[in-house]
Protein backbone atom coordinates (compact mmCIF):
# COMPACT_ATOMS: atom_id res chain seq x y z
CA UNK A 1 0.00 0.00 0.00
CA UNK A 2 2.76 2.46 0.90
CA UNK A 3 4.32 2.05 -2.53
CA UNK A 4 1.00 2.07 -4.42
CA UNK A 5 0.57 -1.67 -4.71
CA UNK A 6 -2.04 -3.97 -3.24
CA UNK A 7 -5.64 -2.95 -2.66
CA UNK A 8 -7.54 -0.65 -0.32
CA UNK A 9 -11.12 0.27 0.45
CA UNK A 10 -12.08 3.87 -0.32
CA UNK A 11 -15.65 5.11 0.24
CA UNK A 12 -16.82 1.54 0.47
CA UNK A 13 -15.19 0.43 -2.78
CA UNK A 14 -12.09 -1.69 -3.30
CA UNK A 15 -9.47 -0.09 -5.54
CA UNK A 16 -5.75 -0.38 -6.21
CA UNK A 17 -3.27 1.00 -3.73
CA UNK A 18 -2.15 3.58 -6.29
CA UNK A 19 -5.70 4.93 -6.74
CA UNK A 20 -6.27 4.96 -2.98
CA UNK A 21 -3.15 7.02 -2.38
CA UNK A 22 -4.03 9.39 -5.23
CA UNK A 23 -7.54 9.94 -3.88
CA UNK A 24 -6.03 10.88 -0.53
CA UNK A 25 -3.44 13.17 -2.11
CA UNK A 26 -0.55 11.01 -0.93
CA UNK A 27 2.51 10.29 -3.04
CA UNK A 28 3.64 6.64 -3.09
CA UNK A 29 6.88 6.00 -1.25
CA UNK A 30 9.85 5.15 -3.43
CA UNK A 31 11.91 2.54 -1.63
CA UNK A 32 15.67 2.76 -1.48
CA UNK A 33 17.99 -0.21 -1.53
CA UNK A 34 17.10 -2.91 1.02
CA UNK A 35 14.10 -0.99 2.43
CA UNK A 36 11.66 -3.52 0.98
CA UNK A 37 13.09 -6.25 3.18
CA UNK A 38 12.88 -3.95 6.20
CA UNK A 39 9.14 -3.55 5.60
CA UNK A 40 8.27 -7.22 5.13
CA UNK A 41 10.71 -9.09 7.39
CA UNK A 42 8.80 -10.84 10.16
CA UNK A 43 11.48 -10.03 12.74
CA UNK A 44 10.53 -6.36 12.63
CA UNK A 45 6.88 -7.22 13.12
CA UNK A 46 7.82 -9.33 16.13
CA UNK A 47 9.79 -6.40 17.56
CA UNK A 48 6.89 -3.99 17.08
CA UNK A 49 4.20 -6.21 18.57
CA UNK A 50 6.44 -7.41 21.40
CA UNK A 51 7.46 -3.88 22.39
CA UNK A 52 3.83 -2.79 22.63
CA UNK A 53 2.94 -5.93 24.58
CA UNK A 54 5.74 -5.23 27.06
CA UNK A 55 4.35 -1.76 27.66
CA UNK A 56 1.04 -3.36 28.65
CA UNK A 57 2.84 -6.02 30.70
CA UNK A 58 4.40 -3.29 32.86
CA UNK A 59 0.93 -1.86 33.54
CA UNK A 60 -0.39 -5.38 34.25
CA UNK A 61 2.36 -6.11 36.78
CA UNK A 62 1.62 -2.90 38.68
CA UNK A 63 -2.07 -3.77 38.78
CA UNK A 64 -1.37 -7.37 39.80
CA UNK A 65 0.64 -6.16 42.81
CA UNK A 66 -2.13 -3.74 43.77
CA UNK A 67 -4.78 -6.45 43.41
CA UNK A 68 -2.71 -8.99 45.36
CA UNK A 69 -2.22 -6.57 48.23
CA UNK A 70 -5.91 -5.74 48.38
CA UNK A 71 -6.70 -9.46 48.33
CA UNK A 72 -4.64 -10.04 51.46
CA UNK A 73 -6.85 -7.71 53.48
CA UNK A 74 -10.05 -8.56 51.61
CA UNK A 75 -9.44 -12.22 52.55
CA UNK A 76 -8.28 -11.35 56.06
CA UNK A 77 -4.97 -13.06 55.39
CA UNK A 78 -1.80 -12.59 57.42
CA UNK A 79 1.19 -10.54 56.33
CA UNK A 80 3.62 -12.90 58.10
CA UNK A 81 4.39 -14.57 54.75
CA UNK A 82 5.73 -11.21 53.53
CA UNK A 83 8.48 -11.13 56.17
CA UNK A 84 11.61 -9.81 54.46
CA UNK A 85 13.79 -12.52 55.99
CA UNK A 86 11.85 -15.26 54.21
CA UNK A 87 12.48 -13.73 50.82
CA UNK A 88 16.11 -12.83 51.38
CA UNK A 89 16.66 -16.50 52.26
CA UNK A 90 15.27 -17.57 48.86
CA UNK A 91 17.53 -15.06 47.03
CA UNK A 92 15.20 -14.62 44.06
CA UNK A 93 15.07 -10.93 43.08
CA UNK A 94 11.52 -10.92 41.69
CA UNK A 95 10.17 -12.61 44.79
CA UNK A 96 11.89 -10.07 47.03
CA UNK A 97 10.58 -7.20 44.94
CA UNK A 98 6.99 -8.45 45.02
CA UNK A 99 7.07 -9.03 48.79
CA UNK A 100 8.48 -5.54 49.32
CA UNK A 101 5.78 -3.93 47.19
CA UNK A 102 3.02 -5.89 48.91
CA UNK A 103 4.33 -4.78 52.31
CA UNK A 104 4.40 -1.20 51.07
CA UNK A 105 0.75 -1.35 49.92
CA UNK A 106 -0.37 -2.86 53.24
CA UNK A 107 1.64 -0.65 55.56
CA UNK A 108 -0.56 0.74 58.31
CA UNK A 109 -3.42 -1.73 57.77
CA UNK A 110 -5.94 -1.86 60.60
CA UNK A 111 -7.42 -5.04 59.14
CA UNK A 112 -4.22 -7.05 59.66
CA UNK A 113 -3.94 -5.81 63.24
CA UNK A 114 -7.58 -6.71 63.93
CA UNK A 115 -7.02 -10.48 63.59
CA UNK A 116 -3.43 -10.89 64.75
CA UNK A 117 -4.55 -12.30 68.10
CA UNK A 118 -6.92 -15.24 68.49
CA UNK A 119 -7.10 -16.16 64.82
CA UNK A 120 -7.54 -19.98 64.69
CA UNK A 121 -6.21 -20.34 61.14
CA UNK A 122 -2.70 -21.77 60.82
CA UNK A 123 -1.71 -20.81 57.28
CA UNK A 124 -3.35 -19.13 54.31
CA UNK A 125 -3.85 -20.91 50.97
CA UNK A 126 -0.99 -20.78 48.48
CA UNK A 127 -2.70 -18.10 46.38
CA UNK A 128 -2.14 -15.68 49.27
CA UNK A 129 0.82 -17.16 51.12
CA UNK A 130 3.00 -17.84 48.06
CA UNK A 131 2.06 -14.76 46.04
CA UNK A 132 5.62 -13.32 46.11
CA UNK A 133 7.12 -16.62 44.98
CA UNK A 134 4.66 -17.15 42.13
CA UNK A 135 4.40 -13.58 40.89
CA UNK A 136 8.09 -12.95 41.48
CA UNK A 137 9.04 -15.86 39.22
CA UNK A 138 6.87 -14.38 36.49
CA UNK A 139 8.33 -10.90 37.02
CA UNK A 140 11.89 -12.20 36.74
CA UNK A 141 11.00 -13.91 33.47
CA UNK A 142 9.41 -10.73 32.15
CA UNK A 143 12.61 -8.83 32.92
CA UNK A 144 14.55 -11.35 30.82
CA UNK A 145 12.13 -10.80 27.93
CA UNK A 146 12.37 -7.03 28.32
CA UNK A 147 16.15 -7.25 28.07
CA UNK A 148 15.90 -9.20 24.81
CA UNK A 149 13.69 -6.53 23.29
CA UNK A 150 15.73 -3.60 24.56
CA UNK A 151 18.78 -5.10 22.87
CA UNK A 152 16.82 -5.88 19.71
CA UNK A 153 15.54 -2.31 19.34
CA UNK A 154 19.14 -1.13 19.08
CA UNK A 155 20.28 -4.01 16.90
CA UNK A 156 20.99 -4.40 13.18
CA UNK A 157 18.90 -7.23 11.73
CA UNK A 158 19.48 -6.63 8.02
CA UNK A 159 21.15 -8.98 5.57
CA UNK A 160 23.71 -8.69 4.18
CA UNK A 161 25.45 -6.14 6.38
CA UNK A 162 27.62 -3.46 4.82
CA UNK A 163 30.79 -2.44 6.65
CA UNK A 164 32.06 0.62 4.72
CA UNK A 165 35.09 1.12 6.95
CA UNK A 166 36.26 -2.34 5.98
CA UNK A 167 34.97 -2.08 2.39
CA UNK A 168 33.15 -5.32 3.03
CA UNK A 169 29.68 -6.85 2.59
CA UNK A 170 28.94 -9.80 4.88
CA UNK A 171 25.92 -12.10 4.44
CA UNK A 172 24.60 -13.77 7.56
CA UNK A 173 21.54 -14.60 9.65
CA UNK A 174 20.88 -11.49 11.74
CA UNK A 175 17.39 -11.34 10.22
CA UNK A 176 16.36 -14.52 12.02
CA UNK A 177 13.58 -14.07 14.56
CA UNK A 178 14.43 -16.87 16.98
CA UNK A 179 15.74 -14.62 19.81
CA UNK A 180 12.41 -12.79 19.80
CA UNK A 181 10.28 -15.87 19.17
CA UNK A 182 11.60 -17.72 22.23
CA UNK A 183 11.26 -14.56 24.34
CA UNK A 184 7.66 -14.02 23.22
CA UNK A 185 6.74 -17.64 23.89
CA UNK A 186 8.34 -17.32 27.32
CA UNK A 187 6.37 -14.13 27.96
CA UNK A 188 3.08 -15.88 27.24
CA UNK A 189 4.06 -18.59 29.73
CA UNK A 190 4.97 -15.98 32.38
CA UNK A 191 1.55 -14.34 32.07
CA UNK A 192 -0.20 -17.59 33.05
CA UNK A 193 0.82 -17.63 36.75
CA UNK A 194 0.04 -13.90 37.12
CA UNK A 195 -3.50 -14.50 35.92
CA UNK A 196 -3.77 -17.99 37.39
CA UNK A 197 -2.97 -17.05 40.98
CA UNK A 198 -5.31 -14.06 40.69
CA UNK A 199 -8.13 -16.37 39.61
CA UNK A 200 -7.46 -18.62 42.62
CA UNK A 201 -7.72 -15.65 44.98
CA UNK A 202 -10.99 -14.65 43.28
CA UNK A 203 -12.35 -18.16 43.78
CA UNK A 204 -11.17 -18.36 47.40
CA UNK A 205 -12.91 -15.11 48.29
CA UNK A 206 -16.15 -15.74 46.43
CA UNK A 207 -16.72 -19.15 48.01
CA UNK A 208 -16.95 -17.38 51.40
CA UNK A 209 -15.77 -20.62 52.98
CA UNK A 210 -13.46 -18.89 55.48
CA UNK A 211 -15.37 -18.50 58.73
CA UNK A 212 -13.00 -15.75 59.86
CA UNK A 213 -13.91 -13.45 56.97
CA UNK A 214 -17.28 -11.65 57.19
CA UNK A 215 -18.16 -11.75 53.49
CA UNK A 216 -21.27 -13.15 51.87
CA UNK A 217 -21.12 -15.96 49.31
CA UNK A 218 -20.24 -14.52 45.91
CA UNK A 219 -20.34 -11.10 47.63
CA UNK A 220 -24.06 -11.10 47.00
CA UNK A 221 -25.87 -8.11 48.53
CA UNK A 222 -28.82 -10.48 49.14
CA UNK A 223 -27.73 -14.14 49.07
CA UNK A 224 -30.34 -16.39 47.52
CA UNK A 225 -31.89 -13.51 45.59
CA UNK A 226 -28.87 -11.94 43.91
CA UNK A 227 -25.93 -13.92 42.49
CA UNK A 228 -23.40 -11.17 43.28
CA UNK A 229 -20.09 -11.58 41.50
CA UNK A 230 -20.35 -15.33 40.98
CA UNK A 231 -20.13 -15.13 37.20
CA UNK A 232 -16.90 -13.14 37.31
CA UNK A 233 -15.03 -16.23 38.51
CA UNK A 234 -16.39 -18.11 35.48
CA UNK A 235 -14.98 -15.38 33.26
CA UNK A 236 -11.61 -15.42 34.99
CA UNK A 237 -11.45 -19.21 34.72
CA UNK A 238 -12.28 -19.07 31.00
CA UNK A 239 -9.55 -16.48 30.45
CA UNK A 240 -7.02 -18.65 32.28
CA UNK A 241 -8.02 -21.68 30.24
CA UNK A 242 -7.41 -19.76 27.03
CA UNK A 243 -4.12 -18.44 28.40
CA UNK A 244 -2.96 -22.00 28.92
CA UNK A 245 -3.62 -22.72 25.25
CA UNK A 246 -1.81 -19.58 24.13
CA UNK A 247 1.20 -20.57 26.23
CA UNK A 248 1.94 -23.47 23.87
CA UNK A 249 5.14 -22.18 22.19
CA UNK A 250 5.18 -21.52 18.45
CA UNK A 251 8.98 -21.39 18.24
CA UNK A 252 9.45 -25.10 18.86
CA UNK A 253 7.95 -26.09 15.51
CA UNK A 254 9.39 -25.60 12.03
CA UNK A 255 8.10 -25.67 8.46
CA UNK A 256 10.79 -25.03 5.79
CA UNK A 257 10.18 -22.47 3.03
CA UNK A 258 11.92 -21.07 -0.06
CA UNK A 259 12.65 -24.48 -1.59
CA UNK A 260 14.45 -25.54 1.57
CA UNK A 261 16.89 -22.62 1.70
CA UNK A 262 14.91 -21.08 4.53
CA UNK A 263 14.92 -24.43 6.27
CA UNK A 264 14.59 -23.41 9.90
CA UNK A 265 12.14 -20.62 10.73
CA UNK A 266 11.19 -19.11 14.08
CA UNK A 267 7.46 -18.59 13.56
CA UNK A 268 7.89 -15.72 15.97
CA UNK A 269 5.07 -13.71 14.44
CA UNK A 270 2.72 -16.40 15.73
CA UNK A 271 4.48 -16.09 19.11
CA UNK A 272 3.87 -12.34 18.98
CA UNK A 273 0.17 -12.74 18.18
CA UNK A 274 -0.18 -15.24 21.03
CA UNK A 275 1.57 -12.90 23.46
CA UNK A 276 -0.73 -10.05 22.35
CA UNK A 277 -3.82 -12.16 22.99
CA UNK A 278 -2.37 -13.42 26.28
CA UNK A 279 -1.77 -9.97 27.76
CA UNK A 280 -5.33 -8.90 26.95
CA UNK A 281 -6.70 -11.96 28.75
CA UNK A 282 -4.40 -11.49 31.76
CA UNK A 283 -5.47 -7.85 32.08
CA UNK A 284 -9.11 -8.96 32.25
CA UNK A 285 -8.37 -11.51 34.97
CA UNK A 286 -6.56 -8.94 37.13
CA UNK A 287 -9.39 -6.47 36.46
CA UNK A 288 -11.81 -9.06 37.84
CA UNK A 289 -9.65 -9.53 40.93
CA UNK A 290 -9.63 -5.78 41.51
CA UNK A 291 -13.43 -5.71 41.12
CA UNK A 292 -13.94 -8.60 43.55
CA UNK A 293 -11.44 -7.48 46.18
CA UNK A 294 -12.66 -3.88 46.14
CA UNK A 295 -16.15 -5.17 46.89
CA UNK A 296 -14.86 -7.53 49.59
CA UNK A 297 -12.96 -4.70 51.26
CA UNK A 298 -16.31 -3.01 51.92
CA UNK A 299 -17.15 -5.92 54.25
CA UNK A 300 -14.10 -5.08 56.39
CA UNK A 301 -15.32 -1.57 57.24
CA UNK A 302 -14.99 0.46 59.34
CA UNK A 303 -11.45 -0.93 59.41
CA UNK A 304 -9.05 0.57 56.91
CA UNK A 305 -6.33 -1.13 54.95
CA UNK A 306 -2.90 0.31 54.16
CA UNK A 307 -2.55 3.55 52.24
CA UNK A 308 -1.58 1.76 49.03
CA UNK A 309 -4.54 -0.59 49.19
CA UNK A 310 -6.94 2.23 49.98
CA UNK A 311 -5.57 4.17 47.01
CA UNK A 312 -6.24 1.14 44.81
CA UNK A 313 -9.74 0.84 46.25
CA UNK A 314 -10.43 4.50 45.48
CA UNK A 315 -9.23 4.02 41.90
CA UNK A 316 -11.62 1.12 41.39
CA UNK A 317 -14.47 3.04 42.98
CA UNK A 318 -13.78 5.97 40.65
CA UNK A 319 -15.14 3.86 37.78
CA UNK A 320 -17.21 1.14 39.49
CA UNK A 321 -19.76 1.73 42.29
CA UNK A 322 -20.43 -0.74 45.09
CA UNK A 323 -22.66 -3.70 44.24
CA UNK A 324 -26.13 -3.12 45.70
CA UNK A 325 -28.01 -5.46 43.37
CA UNK A 326 -27.18 -7.71 40.45
CA UNK A 327 -25.97 -5.95 37.31
CA UNK A 328 -24.00 -7.11 34.26
CA UNK A 329 -20.33 -7.24 35.32
CA UNK A 330 -18.88 -6.78 31.81
CA UNK A 331 -18.94 -2.95 31.86
CA UNK A 332 -17.31 -2.93 35.32
CA UNK A 333 -14.57 -5.32 34.20
CA UNK A 334 -13.97 -3.26 31.05
CA UNK A 335 -13.74 -0.01 33.02
CA UNK A 336 -11.12 -1.45 35.39
CA UNK A 337 -9.24 -3.06 32.49
CA UNK A 338 -9.01 0.38 30.91
CA UNK A 339 -7.50 1.75 34.13
CA UNK A 340 -4.91 -1.02 34.00
CA UNK A 341 -4.08 -0.36 30.35
CA UNK A 342 -3.65 3.35 31.14
CA UNK A 343 -1.13 2.53 33.87
CA UNK A 344 -3.34 3.89 36.65
CA UNK A 345 -2.02 1.41 39.22
CA UNK A 346 1.65 2.23 38.69
CA UNK A 347 3.57 3.47 41.72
Amino acid sequence: MLIGEGEARVDGRVCSGAKALKSAGIEPITLDAKEGLALINGTHLMSAIGSLVLRDVKALCDAAIAAGAMAIDACRATDVSLDERLHVARAQPGQQRVAEQLRKHLKGSQIIDAHKVGDPRVQDPYCLRAAPQVMGAAFDTIEFVRGVFERELGAVTDNPLVFPDDDDIVPGGNFHGMPLAIALDTLAIALCPIAGIAERRINWLLTASDSENPVSTYLSPQPGLHSGLMITQYTAAACCNELQTLAAPASVANIPTSAGIEDYNSFGVTSAHQARAAIDLAINVVAIELLVMAEALEYQRPLRSGEGVERTHDLVRSVVPRLTEDRPPAPDIAAIAKLIQNGAFGQ
